[in-house]
């Protein structure tokens, strides 16, 4: 069954379990109230009767007396125990109507205790119900055509984004392209709110897709070259390299050169693709002085180059220790290939921040290319990376383990004398 189908369904059959019900609490409250109006005014009368009989002596024209309290279309009775004493009524004999009847003990004119029984037709009361019975029939008949017409104006409400929704969904799977919904620029519900975050997945889609086509293409733009010089290297040492200890030389000392680029290349891939996933980051406070001396002298033990630290560091900061020293890693190896003279790490404190400078005194960086240094496979110069033994992602990954940390990195850079990174990174609290 269609939802269409369903919509017009339910509506249609909710509305009308609702108006039954209504209607049938109006027929049945009105129904009591009628009942309990007639037997309240045969109490009263009966009340009535029984105050002037009690005043009546012998000589009184009982007959006359009774029919005057004698309700509509009704009858009195007198009883004297169980028999009948007196009777008077509209008619010989009462219609077969429903009827309501009230009894009291009352004093007759003789001092004896008599019961009283009024009894009186409810054939108007009846009439009445009747015609308010066809009423609401005739009104909830005639209500089911709005009723009908208003679920079909829902069912098409409801329906309509939707369907477009689908359509527009049906096209980008035909066509492969990230289709997206036309929608006004006014209107709030949450359809229209639907078809926004819709458009908004699209984007965030095809913004991915990119990437994703763009990292494929650079990762194997970067992965072919040295599998090319290998597989060349591997040819000529096949063909010289038996017979010519100098090209066996050359040829396996390029091959373990462009291998070792190539494993460090991988492992920075994978390290990109650990990075996008969830971390688990443990704050802790450490002590910045000891944490920077020990973060320089593995660097400068690694590649037996001066970094030197800035005594004027803060006492202590908050951050994740391990995730940190990697991303300082990162930075300081960044440093030291384009530089050849000492690299500086130096700290500044500010209210909601530590900051954390690394500068290098070497090529510099033109200020067009600062904006892209981050993105992955960005070179400055076609043989920048090639030159140094880099592959275009340190910088990027540096990127991602700053975000996992909610630090950000500003860089400033003066072609001819050097660059600097600068991480801003929020205190306690500030995070």
């Amino acid at each position: 069954m269609k939802l269409k189908t369903k919509i017009h369904l339910l509506t249609t059959l909710l509305m009308l379990v609702i108006l039954v019900a209504t209607n049938s609490g109006i027929y049945f409250l009105y129904e009591k109230f009628a009942y309990n109006t007639e037997y309240s005014q045969l109490h009263t009368r009966a009340n009535d009767l029984s105050s002037t009989l009690s005043q009546l002596n012998a000589q009184t024209n009982l007959q006359q007396v009774l029919r005057a309290y004698m309700p509509a279309g009704g009858a009195i009775y007198v009883y004297d125990g169980e028999n009948l004493k007196t009777k008077v009524q509209a008619t010989l004999d009462m219609p077969d109507v429903t009827s309501i009847t009230y009894t009291m003990p009352t004093i007759w004119i003789d001092g004896t205790i008599v019961d009283i029984t009024l009894q009186q037709s409810m054939e108007e009361v009846e009439s009445t119900l009747d015609l308010l019975k066809a009423i609401l029939i005739v009104v909830s008949i005639i209500a089911t055509i709005p009723i009908f017409l208003a679920s079909l104006a829902l069912g098409r409400l409801i329906l309509l984004p939707l369907e477009r929704l689908n359509a527009t969904m049906r096209k980008s799977a035909l066509t492969g392209k990230y289709e997206k919904m036309d929608i006004p620029a006014k209107g709030g519900d949450e359809l229209a709110k639907i078809n926004r975050t819709f458009n908004m997945m699209m984007v965030k889609l095809e913004q991915h897709y990119q990437k994703q086509q763009e990292f494929v293409s650079n990762a194997s733009h970067e992965l072919k070259t040295p599998i090319t010089v290998i597989e060349s290297y591997a040819k000529l040492l096949l063909r010289r390299g038996l017979d010519n200890r100098e090209v066996a030389q050359e040829s396996l000392q390029a091959i373990a050169n462009e291998s070792s680029r190539m494993h460090e290349m991988v492992l920075q891939l994978l390290e990109l693709a650990k990075n996008n996933e969830h971390m688990d980051i443990h704050i802790e406070q450490l002590e910045l002085a000891p944490f920077l001396n020990k973060v320089a002298a593995q660097m400068q033990q690694a590649y037996h180059r001066n970094f030197i630290v800035d005594s004027e560091a803060p006492q202590f900061m908050d951050s994740d220790e391990k995730i940190l020293k990697q991303l300082l890693f990162i930075l300081l190896d960044n440093a030291r290939k384009y530089s050849e003279d000492d690299v500086h790490i130096s700290t500044a404190e500010t209210t909601t921040h530590v900051r954390m400078t690394i500068q290098d005194f070497g090529v510099g960086i033109p200020a067009e290319h600062v904006p892209h240094l981050f993105e992955r496979f960005y070179r400055v110069t076609e043989d920048r990376n090639r030159k140094t033994g880099g592959s275009g992602l340190g910088l990027a990954i540096a990127h991602e383990l700053a975000g996992q940390l909610g630090i950000t990195i500003d860089v400033e850079s003066t072609v001819g004398e050097g660059s600097s990174f600068t991480l801003c990174i929020p205190k306690e609290g500030q995070q």
